[in-house]
């Protein structure tokens, strides 16, 4: 298993430091208009985590004084949509078994000329607008999908789509998902390690092509869309990401997995003296296979231990948040984790029932909505979270603007 975590700390840091797990970012100073320095640490050492695995990371301080804050949300959701009593015309389920299990009413799905490319370069746009950022002011443009449209990587279209004549770095986040949360942090070292100033985070999938839809199991859980945010520095008394929490655990990968699947074609060399199996066999992805209960499982055990982790980074209690923002997978997840954190239903933020499962466009689509909505303002305090496939599973406390 391997992990990295954030924190900040109030203490001032020397260069002669105990070694600690992780990676992370602390924080040094005190609460009045200085500047406070922060240090981006990458480290080793070993420690138990909360799921009970030891770590092995080392770290390397070095001294900063910017922070990242969120500027500005946009979304976009395909125009098709397929409820529930859609479903039960192709497979043996109905609306009242669905909606019990897993809280999903309806979801949306990639159709006629729909593409995830299209939806994810419109979210970005919306959010763009929103931040008020130019398209020629970024500086980095994060595509987290699972699903590109190009084996080698969504993100450059997106950056052409939006006019960023600058040329500036785009590159795809593989982490299903967990993508968004991982993007989240990503960018955040960027700016505080890199010196950029404007990075779009967009998180977009369209698992609908990666269904078996007459598997009951899983057809019902997942649809599509797309969701960005722009992060961009400021100083760093401003900084809305306050601690982080991030593993990975390759073993249960065989829960939940879309594997390379061999096409079962005769080859016709290797008869005349010629390499015994080549050419390789052409490949495709094979449906998305998921082990339901050990997922849940996985999810209720790892994902409430990783925010407190979290929390307690930042030096913050539940009661002190103002939104819990999970991924949407799954309502009975979202309830189960809610409930170990003590956090009421009513500062729990939910818009499963109308999209289903869209992996990594989960969280900022839900966040767009809220927003947009008027439940999230300003000043907001969030504690998020992505866990999927890999497995991979990570939170993060943040700001709201």
């Amino acid at each position: 298993m391997a992990n990295a975590s954030g924190l900040f700390s109030p203490s001032i840091p020397t260069l002669r430091m105990k070694i600690q797990p992780s990676i992370g970012v602390s924080r040094s100073g005190s609460c009045s208009n200085k500047v406070v320095l922060r240090r981006i640490l990458c480290g080793s050492a070993n420690e138990k985590h909360a799921s009970g695995v030891a770590s092995s990371e080392s770290r390397v301080p070095k001294v900063i004084g910017k922070g990242c804050k969120l500027i500005g949300c946009g979304s976009a959701i395909p125009t098709l949509q397929v409820s529930n009593d859609d479903l039960s015309k192709i497979v043996d389920t109905n609306d009242e078994w669905i909606a019990a299990r897993t809280g999903i009413r309806n979801r949306r799905v990639l159709s006629g000329k729909d593409s995830l490319t299209g939806l994810a370069v419109e979210a970005a746009r919306k959010a763009l607008e929103m931040a008020q950022v130019d398209p020629e002011d970024l500086d980095l443009v994060l595509m987290c999908t699972s699903t590109p449209e190009d084996l080698f990587g969504s993100a450059p279209q997106i950056q052409k789509a939006l006019g960023c004549k600058n040329n500036p770095l785009a590159y795809d986040i593989t982490a299903a998902c967990s993508g968004f949360v991982l993007g989240l942090v990503s960018a955040a070292c960027h700016i505080r390690g890199g010196g950029f100033n404007n990075v779009l985070i967009v998180g977009a999938d369209s698992l609908s092509r990666y269904v078996d839809w007459t598997d009951r199991g899983t057809c019902i859980l997942f649809g599509d869309a797309a969701g960005a945010v722009v992060m961009q520095a400021c100083e760093a008394e401003e900084d809305g990401l306050f601690a982080f929490d991030l593993h990975s655990d390759g073993d249960g990968q065989r829960h939940l997995n879309a594997s390379v699947n061999e096409n079962e074609t005769d080859h016709a060399l290797g008869t005349n003296g010629s390499v015994r199996d080549f050419p390789p066999r052409q490949s495709s992805y094979s449906c998305i296979q998921m082990n339901g209960k050990e997922v849940f499982r996985f999810a209720v055990r790892c994902v409430p231990q990783s925010i407190e982790s979290s929390l307690e980074r930042a030096g913050l209690t539940a009661s002190s948040i103002d939104w819990l923002l999970l991924h949407q997978a799954n309502q009975r997840i979202i309830d189960a984790v809610a409930t170990r954190l003590e956090v009421p239903q009513e500062r729990v933020l939910s818009n499963l029932a109308n999209y289903g499962n869209t992996s990594a466009a989960s969280i900022p689509l839900a966040l767009d909505e809220a927003v947009r909505g008027g439940k999230v303002k300003s000043g907001h305090m969030i504690a998020t979270a992505g866990f999927g496939a890999g497995l991979t599973w990570g939170s993060a406390i943040i700001r709201w603007g």
